[in-house]
Parts: structure tokens; sequence; C-alpha cells
């Protein structure tokens, strides 16, 4: 067991987030480590919401993310105030993987990856692993067709 073998992972309560955390949680008990989710959070002058409100609805996100796809399985949890870039950048210093999800909105590099996933690839003290959306991994695998006779 490499119990010091540490990844994080960037939950939001997306579906790249909840892909992100489910293959965060595999690869963790394949190598026998650890998984910290993160969760950041942020309050600004045009949010509806009080702080406390938006803290508390950052916490229930991540607690109904790491249930849903981690029963049983050991995994921290962190919720932080910040700009997600940094609060996950911050939280992977010493991390063996940083493990984010990919939305995969469109072909365009800035909106598929999206600029938290970016800002991340540039910041990051540690290997980044991007979980594509499902289409798009088959889409980058699928071979041309060949006619037969070719």
């Amino acid at each position: 067991m490499n119990a010091t073998y540490r990844i994080v992972v960037g939950v939001d309560g997306s579906d790249g987030g909840h892909r992100a955390l489910r293959w965060a949680a595999h690869e963790a008990a394949t190598r026998g480590g650890t998984v910290q989710a993160v969760t950041a959070w942020r309050w600004d002058d045009e949010t509806d919401l009080p702080p406390d409100d938006l803290r508390r609805r950052a916490e229930d996100v991540q607690a109904q993310e790491i249930a849903a796809v981690a029963p049983g399985l050991p995994i921290s949890g962190q919720v932080v105030e910040g700009r997600p870039a940094d609060a996950l950048t911050a939280a992977a210093r010493g991390a063996d993987l940083l493990v984010l999800g990919s939305h995969g909105h469109s072909r365009v590099w800035q909106t598929v990856l999206g600029s938290v996933t970016q800002e991340c690839i540039r910041k990051a003290s540690c290997p980044v692993v991007v979980i594509p959306v499902p289409e798009l991994a088959e889409a980058h695998t699928t071979l041309p067709a060949v006619a037969p006779g070719a």
C-alpha cells in the first residue's frame, strides 16, 4: 500500500468533476493511495447569496459527489474560498497528481479544457490529468474507415 501517493481532484458538481473524481478514486484504489477532493467557492458583490450559504452549498455539492462516486472509500474533502485554479494548484502542492474533468462543449482548445483547467496546467507543481468527455475521447481514438481492397 502506498498511502503517500496523493491525488488531488477538482469537484464542482459538474459532469466533468464527477468523471474526474470517479477516475481519481479508481486510480488511488489501484495504487493504494489517497484522494483529496477540492471544491472552490467565491463570493462577490454580484452574488445573491451570503458567503456562508455559498460555502454550505459547496460543502453539500462535494459531500454528494463523494458519496455518489466512492461510497465507502476514504476520500478527504476540502472546501476552499477563492479562485478555483488557485485553490486547486495550492492543494496539489506536494501531490502526485492533480485530476480535472473537461467539459467539452466545443472543439476549441479553450472551451474544451476551460480556463480553470488551462490555468492549472500552467501553474501546477505536479502532473495534471484531464479526464475527457467520453464522446470527445471516442472521437479522438476512432480510426477512419478503410474501403475494402484499399
